[in-house]
């Protein structure tokens, strides 16, 4: 039984670091494409869905509409802590397979699971027992409140099993499985968006329901995830091998740091966005909140190709194949920057008619459109950004990762929006972002020139010592 394992892995082995780069990117990018972009469609059917309550109450769609981007941070959050230690554990397992440390490899995965469950379930608790302060927090208004608590309520519950559905996913994809992970996460986006319509407008129950419909889907995700572990020739977790010590923890927060700074920061930021766009009315909230969703659904396509580049770095950079793993950054950084280029465009072009899908709210329309087109400016420069952070990530580069993470969001974001915003109002909010791409694009070039610089240095010492061997 134990030979069998050993014979997969050290296939798996040699299909990681043997199989042409860009064939193996794309291989394993497909199916993480498609996991991201369902996974955004979560938030987004519930943005949808929620919008279209105009039909029954007029009145109140637009704050509904509002509650579903009030939500955002605490999603943000929940997921931060599910891709640390998705990322964490996956990031340190796919660099043990690479230098053939099973038993490390497997401890991690336990690890990293347990982890999220427990980290998911605090979560859950400390929110529903302050619920009106937190929503309060998160940016809501008094006419948002009562939605934002029914959605937020529902949403807590859900914690644990959507914080370690994220790990199974991260997992699955850094042993190269992809595809397994791919099937639980699609199942649960496509059961989510056929509840959505059945519980907010059949059964009434309004934005509950909305959120009802994503903690059922994303249930049934986490259950088809665990499936799919135990029949595929991943890791198998056991909580025998749960081993939270300082050595495992302390791998597992340096492969991590990066993702839990990246969605952290993202909450925050958005937390902060969403008070000061309050000064603007409801109306700004929500076309923010809608434009966040488009923007998220483009960023999920770049993301999805960078994760399937992860596992690519992570085995060949624990094997010491260093070009492989340039070969596969520049690779992909390609395809995002054209992708992104095309996306922008459109985003520019169809802007008015994107958000309206969401709501049909002239104002909220307005204020979109315009969001919208101000922010696709910069879009391009997402994909260098994206594909240096995920590799100083997988390679254990913890500070610049880290520092890359939190320098677009936290770093730029935050203070030109606080710095604009009296001077130029809504404008100063709607400029910040575009602004804070450049800022931290330039901050992607330092890191990752030098990061490559290193690798180069690194591959020629060990063709340095190959004689000698």
């Amino acid at each position: 039984m134990q030979k069998a394992a050993n014979d997969k892995q050290t296939q798996k082995f040699i299909t990681m670091t043997q199989t042409p780069v860009k064939k193996l990117i794309m291989k394993l990018a497909i199916p993480t494409m498609i996991s991201m972009m369902i996974t955004s469609l979560y938030n987004m059917a519930d943005t949808f869905f929620v919008g279209q309550l105009s039909t029954v109450d007029p009145a109140t769609a637009t704050s509904a509409t509002a509650a579903v981007g009030i939500a955002f941070p605490l999603m943000a959050i929940i997921q931060a802590f599910g891709f640390m230690f998705g990322h964490g554990s996956g990031n340190f397992i796919s660099r043990a397979l690479g230098s053939q440390k099973m038993d490390e490899a497997e401890k991690m995965a336990a690890t990293g699971f347990f982890g999220a469950l427990i980290a998911g379930a605090l979560i859950s608790c400390l929110g529903l027992l302050f619920l009106e302060p937190l929503v309060r927090l998160l940016g809501s208004t008094d006419t948002i409140l009562p939605f934002a608590k029914a959605y937020i309520r529902l949403i807590l519950i859900g914690c644990p099993w959507m914080a370690a559905s994220l790990v199974l996913n991260n997992q699955l994809r850094f042993q190269g499985n992809a595809l397994y992970g791919m099937i639980g996460i699609t199942s649960g986006g496509i059961i989510n968006i056929i509840l959505d319509p059945i519980f907010i407008f059949a059964l009434g129950m309004g934005v509950s329901g909305a959120s009802l419909a994503t903690i059922i889907s994303q249930f049934i995700s986490f259950s088809i995830l665990l499936v799919m572990n135990r029949r595929s020739d991943s890791l198998k977790i056991h909580f025998r091998n749960f081993t939270p010590n300082r050595h495992y923890l302390s791998e597992m927060f340096k492969g991590g740091a990066p993702s839990l700074c990246r969605q952290g920061i993202g909450s925050v930021t958005t937390a902060v966005l969403n008070n000061t766009a309050a000064a603007f009315g409801d109306p700004a909230i929500a076309a923010i909140s809608i434009v966040n969703r488009i923007m998220m659904f483009a960023n999920s396509i770049v993301i999805g190709l960078g994760q399937g580049f992860q596992p690519v770095c992570g085995f060949n950079y624990g094997a010491k194949k260093y070009a492989r793993v340039r070969e596969g950054f520049f690779f992909c950084v390609k395809c995002t920057t054209v992708f992104l280029l095309i996306a922008s465009s459109l985003f520019i072009i169809f802007a008015p008619f994107l958000v309206g899908l969401f709501r049909d709210d002239p104002e909220v329309i307005l204020i979109g459109a315009k969001t919208l087109r101000i922010h696709a400016v910069a879009f391009p420069l997402f994909g260098y950004m994206m594909a240096s952070s995920m590799m100083l990530q997988t390679t254990a580069q913890t500070f610049q990762a880290s520092f890359l993470a939190l320098a677009r969001q936290g770093l730029f974001f935050m203070p030109l929006i606080l710095i604009f915003t009296p001077f130029l109002g809504l404008f100063g909010i709607q400029l910040a972002m575009p602004l804070a791409d450049v800022l931290a694009f330039i901050t992607a070039i330092i890191f990752q020139t030098k990061m490559l610089k290193k690798m180069k240095a690194m591959e020629q010492e060990l063709a340095a010592q190959a004689p000698e061997a």
